[in-house]
Parts: C-alpha cells; structure tokens; sequence
C-alpha cells in the first residue's frame, strides 16, 4: 500500500495514539538509565524478517548495554500504519520503527530515490549501496528532511511481474494493465514498457485479477505467496526490478535522550540487526519463490539489460525534475 490511501488529515485518532504512546515513552525513560526501554513498532507479523529484525536488534542492544537498555516490540501494526508511526516518532511518541520510504514522501522528497526502478545491478551492488557511504549520505539527509534518524535499512524482496497471461517476451508487456504504486518514476518506467500503470488499493488486488480489472502487479515472492495472488495470475516475470528497502528509523527526541555511550550502542545493534534481516528476508523470498512453482506458477526470464535500456531515457527527466540525479547516479557508480 502506499501514502496515497492514507488519510493523513485524520489526526484525532493519531493525535490520542500519539498521546497514549508519548506517555508510554515517558514511563520509559523515567528512573535510571538501567531501566531504559525502547518502544519499537513495525506492521510485520511474527513470521516476518520485520519481527525478526526486530527481536535481533533487541537481543543485540541488551548485549551492548550489558542489560541496561531493553525493547518493547509492538508488531503486526498494533500502533497504526507505518505512515502513522512515522508521524508518531517525528511527534517523540514512539522510539523505533521500520518504515517503507515510499511511505514518507511527503515528509522527505529524498525518499523518493528509492522508488526509481533498476537501481540495482545485484544483490552485491544492493548491499553496498545500503552499507556504504551512499547509503548513509541517503540516510542522513532524509533525518535532516524529517527529523526521524535513520539508522540502517532492512529490506530484501526482490520484486516481479506478476500476470494472468504469459510473459515470453518484453511485446507481452504491451498494453498489460499492471497494479503499480502511484509513485511517478514507476508510472514512467512501465509505460516505457509498454505496459498500462493502473492504481488500485491493495486490499481489491486479488479481485481485481479475478475479474480483469487489471492484468497483473508488481510484488515481491513472499507476498505474492502470502496473498495468494498466484492462484488467479500464475505467471511471474524475474524482472527483478527493484530490491525493496526498509528504513530503520528513531526518534529524534528519542537520540537527544540518549548519551553518547548509548547511542554508539544504539547504532552497533541497528547496524547488525538489519544485515540479519536483509540475509533473512533474502532467504524468504527465495523461499517464497521456490513454493509458487511448486503449487504450479510459471516463471518467466526477462531481459533486464534491454528492460533498462527502455526505460533509461524517459526516466532521466523524471529523476531530474525529483531532484534525485545526484543520489541516483551515486547508486548507480556505487562499487
């Protein structure tokens, strides 16, 4: 799902959430250091690489502050949507969380350079993206933009094409009403393709398939097995497209609160937990994959090469007129 279905003018429920957990946070950090607790929200369930990321972080951090600092993890979007626990942490009301970018657009335009597809030659490439110094120059400047530091990215769904019809080759794109996110670097790259971008909410996917209101999606193995997706549109094109990112974001307040030992602590355990859940989700998603050709979808190769030479030019002005050109051409020379 993306920001354009959250009402973000709804503020009174967010505000009394907002409340309730500012209080909460409080009672966190009141008393000595050795009673420190973090509040760490995502929309994963247990069986997640959030959840596990999240458990890791928790295990590492008690490890660093020998007991001192301890999480409290508030899973399956028991806080609200990422949208609203983002907002919830630039308020202070909610310590920690993992926030798909794409959510926080309006908040960061820096954001937005993840949402540019073929950013990515390969896994390698991904990694040293997100562990080096573009990825933290990225990162710094989406904390400067929303006052919510980012301190590492978890992610790792490789993301397909999903379609009811065959995809033998890049002609089978054309025309092809693909579910997308209104996000316009993607709108840009599909047309590009061939294909018809349409937006749809992601609860009346699964319908929509089965009633020809679209051909197809973009998503990643596990949530294609996990929403079953595969059982109306049983062809997967291995566009390999994209490499999802997820933030691993704190309040600000939060790290104001903070001593400098602690934080060191904070960004070890950060660091750490979000290589684990990366290999995790990596894992999963071959995982996921492998159980979609056993309950009979068929896979088809994509020619990425001439995928991206299709969309380079009409994504340049795209990328240019974001703003992002610099941080697109770093990903893109990273090494």
């Amino acid at each position: 799902m993306t920001k354009k279905w959250i009402d973000l003018k709804n503020t009174s429920t967010r505000g009394l959430l907002g409340s309730a957990l500012l209080a909460t946070a409080a009672l966190g950090f009141a008393g000595t250091a050795q009673a420190l607790d973090l509040h760490f929200g995502h929309g994963g369930t247990e069986d997640t690489a959030y959840q596990l990321g999240a458990e890791r972080f928790k295990e590492l951090l008690a490890e660093a502050s020998d007991g001192e600092m301890g999480v409290q993890i508030m899973g399956n979007s028991v806080l609200g949507h990422e949208t609203e626990m983002f907002e919830q942490q630039m308020a202070g009301a909610l310590d920690v969380s993992i926030i798909n970018p794409g959510l926080i657009t309006d908040f960061s335009p820096t954001a937005n350079v993840f949402s540019i597809p073929f950013l990515y030659r390969d896994e390698d490439h991904w990694s040293q993206v997100l562990d080096g110094e573009v990825g933290r120059a990225i990162a710094d400047q989406i904390t400067a933009e929303t006052d919510v530091r980012v301190l590492a990215f978890y992610g790792g769904g490789k993301r397909q094409v999903v379609s009811t019809e065959p995809l033998e080759s890049l002609d089978d794109l054309e025309g092809l009403k693909i579910r997308t996110n209104p996000t316009q670097p993607l709108i840009t790259a599909w047309e590009a393709l061939g294909a018809d971008p349409t937006v749809m909410q992601w609860s009346e996917i699964y319908t929509g398939l089965q009633l020809g209101a679209i051909d197809g999606l973009l998503n990643e193995a596990e949530w294609i097995h996990r929403m079953r997706f595969h059982e109306v549109a049983p062809h997967i094109g291995l566009s390999e497209h994209d490499i999802t990112v997820r933030l691993l974001t704190l309040s600000q307040a939060t790290w104001d609160r903070l001593d400098e030992s602690q934080q060191e602590q904070v960004m070890k355990a950060a660091t750490e937990s979000a290589s684990y859940a990366r290999s995790v989700q990596l894992e999963q998603d071959a995982e996921a994959l492998d159980l979609l050709v056993e309950e009979c979808a068929t896979l088809h190769e994509m020619d990425r090469e001439k995928m991206m030479e299709a969309v380079a030019g009409p994504l340049e002005s795209v990328i240019a007129d974001m703003g992002l050109t610099e941080y697109h051409q770093m990903i893109i020379n990273a090494e």
